[in-house]
């Protein structure tokens, strides 16, 4: 799916401290998941632009190998990109991915989260999903914020602000 096929507009993400907005989506695997039936559970949204691209593959691979650790604290991981739900199943079994993928083709969810915006890629500037990762609570605020990613040693900083947490 292009970019261009979505709205150009680019996104803010919600404050820290402010109600983390709602979504449903499709799951990989299998059926929908919303931020309401996650309640009570911190949850780790990371959003990021493809399925089986270099920096995503280690991103998602970093999750994968710390979420034991993750959900030992109690915390939710939920991968998010435009790519359809066959994509993400082939991306779970090739690099033995632990946690779901959302669905978020139209990129609703991108822009409710600020991971949307003005990119460069060699030289090129365009908009479009951005890497960028949001921490909710349990009691479904947003906790942190992480608006621009860089892949290397960033799990380990969502796993420290996971268990900051109060609730954790």
């Amino acid at each position: 799916m292009s970019d261009s096929a979505v709205s150009p507009e680019i996104s803010s993400p919600p404050a820290v401290g402010a109600p983390a907005p709602d979504f449903t989506l499709v799951a990989e695997p299998g059926g929908e998941t919303s931020l309401a039936s996650l309640r009570g559970r911190p949850v780790v949204l990371y959003f990021y632009p493809k399925d089986n691209t270099p920096g995503c593959t280690t991103e998602a691979c970093d999750f994968r190998d710390r979420h034991d650790r993750l959900t030992a604290a109690g915390a939710v991981v939920l991968g998010v990109s435009r790519d359809s739900a066959r994509s993400h199943a082939g991306f779970r079994a090739k690099h033995g991915l632990n946690f779901p993928l959302l669905v978020d083709a139209d990129a609703a969810l991108h822009r409710a989260y600020g991971a949307w915006g003005e990119k460069t890629l060699y030289g090129k500037k365009s908009i479009g999903p951005l890497r960028a990762t949001v921490l909710i609570d349990a009691a479904g605020r947003v906790a942190r914020v992480w608006p621009k990613v860089s892949v290397k040693g960033h799990v380990d900083e969502v796993l420290a602000a996971v268990l900051a947490l109060p609730s954790a």
